[in-house]
């Protein structure tokens, strides 16, 4: 028989991982630098900085921001439809 209760442990569990590797990936960062822009992107899909032949450019930036988050929101569904009894999985795991 199943226990609801050992269930719910183990997305505890999963949910505490996942929380751990979003932490680890917010410290993470990768910078490139071409045709003279110059990106720092977080591991989480976040731009930290963005400038342009010298110059910063804060309105594409938070653009660039709110794009990358609906495009994660989107994927998030379509994987939350895909997942069938797991669809409530995504709101345990704090999204």
């Amino acid at each position: 028989m199943i226990n609801p209760f050992q269930q719910l442990g183990e997305l505890k569990k999963m949910r505490d991982q996942a929380m751990a590797i979003q932490r680890e990936l917010q410290q993470e960062q990768v910078i490139i630098d071409k045709h003279g822009v110059h990106v720092v992107i977080s591991g989480d899909q976040k731009i930290k900085e963005l400038q342009s032949n010298g110059k910063s450019d804060n309105d594409i930036k938070e653009a660039i921001n709110e794009a990358i988050k609906k495009s994660q929101e989107v994927a998030a569904k379509k994987l939350s439809s895909m997942s069938g009894g797991l669809g409530g999985l995504s709101g345990l795991l704090g999204r």
